[in-house]
């Protein structure tokens, strides 16, 4: 499978100087995750270019028909630009998007701790839409907990436009055209639409913003209710949002409010639901899991 770059290609141009200003700013990573569709390839291609001695790995779900030959072409247009490349073939214990995003970074990091994906300024502004209409708006930063991302600032249809320069032939995941998730909605909502700058700007300041309050909200015991009421209510509700995600459980903006009720607006009410089979309870002045065997 032949890899060439042309002269003076533009979009894998601005591709470049895109990665080139990541690795400048905020450093190499070991990893770059390649899914074999446009933007992951297009940044393997930058990559093979300014990072050659990064390792790409292609995780195969196993969650669609012809996953195996999707991989084995991504890998095989990875391997001839030059970089190492990995199929990782895993079974995602669980169902939706949340399961096979953390079985996919487990993968990743068996690899390395420092890994690179391929979110573009679309996905930005996507994943701030997704969120806000859950009732926790957040974006997602250039570095987050040794995952990079460095193309934040360009647009997808730079990377379809660079995969075409390059003469590589990306695969077309169906999932990006069934409108029963949320995110193709939004996609179609907003793609192409002069605001999704703007949305990514948004994105970026909020998920900045956010990681501000994490910092603080680190360093609480988020089951001391004492502790919890005298924050302010970001910091609070970031410590119960950790909490959640600690306990197995997955925050929506509705369980966050009804934990916060817990320390807030303390009623005696019961336990809260908070996804997994998890729940949350007040026992005296303190916040604790419990499951269906009961308080852990």
């Amino acid at each position: 499978m032949a890899f060439h770059i042309p002269r003076d290609p533009e979009a894998f141009g601005r591709i470049r100087v895109a990665l080139r200003h990541h690795l400048k700013h905020h450093g190499t990573f070991e990893v770059v995750g390649v899914s074999g569709g446009a933007d992951s390839l297009a940044l393997a291609a930058a990559c093979s270019v300014e990072a050659p001695g990064v390792r790409a790995v292609i995780v195969d779900h196993q969650l669609q028909d012809g996953s195996a030959e999707v991989a084995r072409t991504a890998a095989a247009h990875v391997r001839a630009m030059g970089l190492d490349a990995t199929v990782e073939t895993i079974t995602v214990p669980g169902n939706g998007e949340a399961a096979a995003r953390k079985a996919r970074y487990q993968a990743l990091r068996a690899h390395g701790q420092t890994i690179a994906t391929a979110h573009t300024l679309d996905d930005q502004a996507e994943t701030f839409l997704v969120a806000a209409a859950r009732g926790n708006p957040g974006g997602m930063l250039p570095v987050r907990a040794g995952i990079h991302r460095p193309l934040l600032e360009i647009r997808r249809a730079d990377t379809h436009a660079a995969c075409a320069e390059l003469g590589l032939d990306p695969w077309h995941d169906p999932h990006n055209t069934q409108d029963r998730f949320l995110r193709v909605r939004i996609r179609e909502l907003i793609d192409d639409h002069p605001a999704t700058p703007a949305l990514a700007h948004a994105a970026r300041r909020a998920a900045a913003d956010r990681e501000a309050v994490a910092t603080w909200a680190g360093r609480i015991d988020p089951t001391d209710v004492h502790a919890l009421a005298e924050v302010p209510e970001a910091v609070r509700r970031e410590a119960i949002t950790a909490f959640i995600r600690d306990c197995g459980g997955a925050p929506t903006g509705t369980s966050i409010s009804m934990v916060e009720a817990l320390v807030t607006d303390w009623k005696g009410q019961g336990e809260v639901q908070v996804g997994g089979g998890i729940s949350i309870a007040r026992r005296g002045w303190r916040l604790g899991k419990s499951n269906q065997s009961g308080t852990i």
